[in-house]
């Protein structure tokens, strides 16, 4: 697309109402703050009978930056049922199995649900899940993180701060997120329904190493797919610690109009 000068503009308005126009950016910021920000992972699949109810729980979550950070991430291990989840990706069921390791957990299944690193059994329980927020939230984070997302018509340029301690082996993960998508299931176990997911995992990055007390920068440009709807989507960033799973601190934002 060319650029045009304010002459060249000008003189074009005169002959066309079709106008080329520069490509015009736009980047949003957020910032972790002084209290601990839970991260909510829910492994599903779309070939699993029983996980419709818990991406239906999900949904309701409403994502909250100063409380709670929503994922959805589709594992694969399902597919060979009949129905190929087309958000599902083979990260995802590698980071459930490292995350059950770290519970020390020898099996994984769906739908899970991990609050901060932590296998969570709610049964979908608003109330079991508020406790559990409040209580994460008054602990102290022990991370901090910067992120933005500068978004063009056809790619989006992440760019993310982290710091965190040395002794907590931090490492950072950034995330791209949809909502509002439904599949028509046409085999497997969910045969002829019509499911309806928020917070899919578009693009998962990372573990990305962060250095001792200083703020590490990390930067990253990703090209916009055709099915992509941008004003339904978001990026999330957190920090992990690499050797417990803890989650120390976690961000997220809403792409800019």
């Amino acid at each position: 697309m060319r650029h045009f000068r304010f002459s060249s503009l000008i003189y074009g308005l005169a002959l066309s109402p079709l106008i080329c126009l520069p490509v015009v950016a736009a980047e949003c910021t957020a910032s972790s703050g002084p209290n601990r920000v839970a991260l909510l992972e829910l492994y599903t699949s779309e070939g699993c009978s029983s996980c419709p109810p818990a991406d239906r729980w999900l949904s309701s979550v409403t994502a909250n930056p100063d409380r709670v950070v929503p994922l959805a991430l589709h594992v694969d291990y399902w597919d060979y049922i009949g129905w190929k989840d087309r958000f599902a990706k083979t990260a995802f069921s590698a980071r459930q199995r490292e995350m059950a390791g770290f519970s020390r957990s020898g099996f994984v299944y769906t739908p899970q649900m991990m609050l901060n690193g932590q296998d969570f059994r709610s049964g979908y329980s608003n109330s079991r899940f508020e406790e559990q927020l409040k209580t994460i939230n008054r602990t102290a984070p022990q991370a901090k993180i910067k992120l933005s997302v500068n978004q063009t018509a056809d790619s989006v340029e992440l760019s993310t701060t982290g710091q965190a301690a040395r002794q907590s082996n931090p490492v950072l993960y950034v995330a791209l997120y949809e909502n509002e998508l439904t599949s028509e299931v046409k085999a497997g176990e969910n045969n002829g329904a019509r499911l309806h997911h928020d917070y899919v995992v578009r693009e998962w990055l990372g573990p990305y190493p962060i250095d001792d007390n200083s703020t590490t920068p990390w930067q990253q440009k990703i090209d916009l797919k055709p099915d992509w709807k941008t004003k339904n989507m978001g990026a999330a960033a957190f920090v992990q610690n690499h050797s417990t799973g803890e989650v120390l601190q976690a961000v997220a934002l809403k792409f800019c109009s």
